[in-house]
């Protein structure tokens, strides 16, 4: 009986495919941009100088997707194929434009902000769409519901999430975005636990997506905060686990302000290490 059940098994195993498998242009694909972010992503900062020397290769993986049909795959090989692309756009759009001059004063002076349009009017041709930067985080992230995906982005700025050295993965996709939410307790960018002035100061990511993270965490938080508002319940949820005993006993006493810090979007240039 064990020896047909184990042959049964077997043959349900071989004749799964696999997701690479099912999928093997997308699996060639994030092999392509995992390649890249490998060779020139170094803690969340970018070699665009170096990136751009490889602005043929680049554009060709770049251009390959913008007829991808990605509406029938799995969610997970969606998501992971919408954080990609955003995060290829990012980038460039960045080295379209390096090194960037910039005059406005409200911005740093390499910012990608600096480039006109950058997130608002330049479009893209993705999975059979034309899309800006913002219409893929305001239309199409929301609805993965998870809100993990806004930290995720690199929005080439040191304010953004910090940008990995691979590419986001089906097979992997929920063990990053469990690191992309740890990540942020421990990034200053992200959130700051000042015990001497009674704040907690976070990252204006989760003001511009404040309705996404309360749905998915203010029913989580500690008990100790639960007059507190939805999105401030929600953030303290999603930190809590990776903070500091010292900071969670601070949290605890609930006596605490919460404030949003100004995003910095200095860009996150590896060469001189961005410069403001």
């Amino acid at each position: 009986m064990r020896l047909a059940i184990s042959i049964a098994l077997a043959m349900v195993c071989a004749a799964a495919p696999s997701i690479a498998q099912q999928d093997p242009a997308g699996a060639a694909r994030r092999k392509t941009f995992d390649e890249f972010l490998d060779l020139y992503v170094r803690d969340g900062y970018v070699y665009y100088r170096a990136l751009r020397s490889e602005r043929s290769r680049f554009d060709m993986y770049v251009n390959s997707l913008g007829n991808v049909e990605v509406g029938s795959l799995p969610r997970d090989d969606q998501l992971a194929f919408w954080l990609n692309a955003y995060n290829a756009l990012v980038l460039r759009t960045v080295i379209d434009h390096y090194p960037i001059q910039g005059r406005s004063p409200d911005y740093p002076p390499k910012s990608i902000r600096q480039i006109p349009g950058a997130f608002e009017r330049l479009t893209h041709r993705v999975a059979g769409r034309t899309l800006t930067l913002d219409q893929i985080e305001q239309t199409v992230l929301p609805s993965f519901h998870d809100p993990r995906a806004y930290l995720a982005l690199g929005r080439g700025s040191v304010g953004g999430g910090r940008l990995r050295s691979e590419a986001f993965s089906p097979e992997r996709l929920e063990a990053q975005l469990t690191e992309v939410a740890n990540e942020c307790a421990g990034r200053s960018e992200c959130v700051q636990i000042d015990r001497q002035n009674n704040r907690v100061v976070v990252s204006a990511i989760f003001s511009w997506r404040e309705q996404e993270f309360a749905a998915a965490y203010s029913g989580s938080a500690p008990a100790a905060v639960a007059n507190r508002s939805p999105i401030e319940r929600a953030v303290l949820a999603l930190v809590e686990p990776k903070l500091l005993t010292t900071e969670r006993e601070f949290l605890e006493k609930n006596q605490f302000q919460v404030s949003y810090m100004p995003f910095d979007w200095l860009l996150n240039d590896l060469t001189g290490r961005g410069g403001r």
